[in-house]
């Protein structure tokens, strides 16, 4: 299965997204994903069985418990597929950064500061 065929399913990529904020056992994964997804614990067992067999996520026992993590190899390999792309987007954000320090700057020598700057009244 290609990397895009297991991500294109958003189960699998709300899979990703927990796991991304750590190591997980399958019964929060299966439980935040059953409510948000309305799906059977045998459904979400078979989407962790896709991305770990595709390489996107590890698992290993603790006890009686299975811990999933994201395995970031298959992630790298995208990244570098969207290196081709990068182009289209990134001039347009660089130029976006440079105008909004543009403005900090201006608002800083108008004597205004930042919101971070500003004292309460």
């Amino acid at each position: 299965m290609h990397a895009f065929d297991v991500l294109g399913d958003p189960v699998r990529r709300r899979i990703l997204e927990l796991l991304a904020e750590g190591e997980q056992t399958a019964g929060a994964i299966g439980a935040t994903v059953q409510q948000e997804f309305g799906i059977s614990q045998p459904a979400v067992s078979q989407h962790l069985k896709v991305l770990r067999d595709n390489g996107f996520a590890t698992v290993r026992p603790e006890g009686t418990r299975r811990l999933y993590a994201v395995d970031p190899g298959p992630l790298h390999q995208i990244d570098a597929w969207l290196e081709h792309f990068r182009r289209f987007w990134t001039p347009p954000l660089e130029a976006l950064a440079t105008e909004l320090a543009r403005g900090r700057r201006e608002r800083r020598l108008r004597g205004e500061g930042t919101d971070d700057t500003r004292s309460n009244p």
